[in-house]
């Protein structure tokens, strides 16, 4: 099952060395029934492709709520690992959290490096919008519209696609 974890580069950087990047139960982002539900009237040539982008895009908005806890001389890119985990780790439904639900999940088992495929992270044309983002984000989460705007621009940067055999180069150069 593919699976996409948000993160930050310096969660990253703290985590690989161990080859287990999350402990179970961990929160991930997936295709589930509610996506496939929310996009019902997509093309059915194109459903796997949306949905799959549609959980990595709803892991790279929580990665952006990471990145809001960081100190503020931390260099803001949103990092999401997509990640092939076994059939075993089958998801549950977390009801607790608030949006994007759709997509998201915990599953009853780590997180491991070695199931890693990709890396996807911000380019360095984003960071001035991912500033401005990170400062919007209480006032988006309060309500104000103009800030959910400023949120949304940021999301709408395309995460740049590595392979996971250049995870160490990624964390050597902090991208």
């Amino acid at each position: 099952m593919r699976v996409y974890w948000p993160t930050t580069l310096p969660a990253l950087a703290e985590v690989a060395p161990s080859g287990v990047l999350a402990a179970a139960p961990v929160a991930v982002h997936a295709v589930t029934p509610a996506l496939r539900e929310f996009y019902a009237d997509a093309d059915p040539r194109d459903l796997e492709e949306e949905l799959e982008y549609a959980a990595m895009s709803d892991a790279a908005e929580q990665s952006l709520r990471l990145l809001a806890g960081l100190p503020g001389g931390a260099q803001p890119r949103r990092v999401v690992l997509a990640l092939d985990v076994p059939g075993r780790a089958l998801p549950r439904p977390d009801a607790g959290w608030s949006a994007p639900e759709r997509s998201r999940v915990v599953l009853d088992a780590d997180l491991l490096l070695s199931d890693l495929v990709s890396v996807h992270v911000d380019d360095a044309e984003a960071e001035q919008d991912l500033r401005a983002a990170l400062a919007a984000l209480p006032a988006a989460d309060a309500g104000d519209e103009d800030a959910r705007f400023t949120v949304e621009s940021a999301e709408g940067h395309e995460l740049l696609w590595y392979d996971a055999t250049e995870l160490p180069l990624l964390l050597a150069t902090g991208v």
